[in-house]
């Protein structure tokens, strides 16, 4: 990385790297926790869940706020100016993960309360791709890594294509008997939110190309998710 003549800024700089690793590692643990709590059938681990997003935003004020002063203040150009405007993005994204984390948990006690759904097999293998994923972009931004970066982003496809298997399931599950209508309900929305997670994981590798190269993906994202066509829609964003 560069140095500048003020140290200052130099300063400035690896405290905006090293907090969005540190809200990366948070999201982390969020999505870990909300998936664990499901599985589990775990009320009190998805009630911290939900109280630990709080920190999350926290720190995509104190990051936006870092940045926009360091914008004001430093005028930066180049590689260091990519930096601050990809750091704004990429706190908003993670901070968009860790809400469709807690929206996984609120309704994981829901399903606490009512008999096992036979397709919730399913979730903990969306929930590794996607913890992968999450893990791997992050990597990625710590280590300026371009072809990494461009892995995740090409694995959207492997995780909309889970999601798809899984509606298809769920709604063949439901039409089987109706008593299932409620449960699987909640394990449509847990399944669109876990796939959500995994397209802003994929915004953030498109960041970390940016960043490094100066130059967009250009491509098409890999798109194979069927679900997105039915009136399904994600969880909207979670009241405080």
């Amino acid at each position: 990385m560069p140095t500048h003549s003020v140290k200052s800024f130099d300063e400035q700089l690896n405290r905006l790297r090293d907090s969005l690793v540190r809200m990366g590692g948070l999201v982390e643990s969020q999505i870990a926790a909300a998936i664990q709590a499901l599985m589990r059938r775990d009320p009190d681990l998805a009630l911290a869940t939900v109280e630990g997003d709080k920190r999350v935003d926290e720190m995509e004020r104190m990051i936006d706020e870092l940045a926009v002063q360091m914008l004001a203040l430093r005028q930066p150009v180049a590689t260091d100016l990519r930096l601050i405007v990809a750091s704004i993005r990429m706190a908003a994204d993670l901070e968009r993960m860790a809400d469709y984390a807690k929206n996984v948990a609120k309704r994981s006690i829901a399903l606490a309360q009512m008999a096992p759904v036979q397709p919730a097999h399913a979730i903990p293998r969306m929930g590794r791709t996607v913890q992968e994923m999450v893990k791997e972009v992050l990597d990625a931004f710590v280590h300026r890594d371009v072809a990494k970066a461009v892995a995740v982003w090409s694995r959207d496809e492997e995780l909309d294509a889970m999601h798809s298997s899984l509606f298809r399931e769920l709604i063949t599950y439901m039409m089987e008997d109706p008593r299932n209508i409620t449960p699987s309900t909640h394990l449509l929305f847990i399944a669109k939110n876990i796939e959500r997670i995994g397209d802003h994981a994929t915004n953030i590798a498109e960041m970390v190309h940016y960043q490094v190269t100066g130059r967009p993906l250009v491509d098409v994202r890999p798109k194979s998710d069927e679900a997105s066509l039915a009136v399904v829609t994600p969880d909207k964003k979670a009241e405080p």
